[in-house]
């Protein structure tokens, strides 16, 4: 799969994927190569790429953000590493160091890639990528569970993440969870992040846009992402967020 040969959506449907995910965190959620350049076995980008993905590992842990780049042009490698705004910064380090090892086996030889997983986001490119929205890396994931009243449902959960992405765009760390109650005791839980590359009005744009993908992504289903390159969102009937 490319960046810009594959449709922006990509729908991942099964209920089991959620699961196996939750049971295997180190399992990647999902992954793109570029197709814009390739380079060769001992090139000058492969050491470039190597250095950096040290580099992301080192720095993002500690904020949970990472951003660098390795080398001068043509054979520069940018980067960007960002860690769930609940992961531990022991968590951060392990997903980081995962997912740059495994986009580098899934994309051997492609001059960008992007991976994420449930703790982290991991984007390497021979493009400078920093302070712009990406809107062309984006899947959906959803849980295969209808809900008994979709219409009310839609309208709480568009009001939920619509709320924590006014929160988030104006907080340091680009993220906010929090919970809103849905019906008698049951309550609805959710997320929304964004890469801290982007200023805080991008931010607002592009969760905004994701959030307006809510009716294509996830009608009335009990769980549903929009995971994107630069945003991202999540919600669930059940609480999802580790608390240290």
């Amino acid at each position: 799969m490319s960046f810009s040969r594959i449709p922006t959506f990509v729908y991942l449907l099964t209920s089991l994927a959620f699961l196996l995910q939750t049971a295997l965190g180190a399992e990647p959620l999902f992954h793109f190569c570029s197709d814009t350049g390739n380079f060769s076995a001992h090139d000058p980008y492969e050491s470039n790429l190597h250095k950096l993905s040290g580099y992301l590992s080192i720095q993002a842990p500690p904020s949970g953000f990472g951003l660098g780049s390795i080398g001068q042009t043509p054979n520069q490698a940018y980067g960007l590493a960002l860690c769930r705004g609940d992961a531990s910064s022991e968590d951060c380090k392990t997903c980081v160091v995962e997912a740059g090892g495994e986009i580098r086996k899934r994309c051997p030889y492609n001059k960008g890639g992007i991976i994420w997983y449930d703790n982290c986001l991991f984007k390497y490119s021979d493009v400078e990528f920093s302070g712009q929205i990406d809107n062309r890396n984006r899947f959906y994931m959803w849980n295969l569970n209808n809900v008994s009243e979709p219409q009310a449902f839609n309208e709480k959960t568009k009001g939920l993440l619509t709320e924590l992405a006014n929160q988030a765009y104006g907080n340091p760390k680009m993220y906010v969870a929090g919970e809103t109650e849905l019906y008698g005791s049951e309550k609805l839980y959710g997320l929304t992040q964004c890469t801290r590359d982007l200023s805080s009005g991008e931010c607002k744009k592009c969760l905004d846009g994701i959030i307006g993908e809510l009716p294509s992504c996830c009608d009335g289903k009990e769980g549903g992402r929009v995971v994107g390159g630069s945003c991202n969102f999540r919600y669930e009937i059940y609480p999802f967020v580790n608390t240290y």
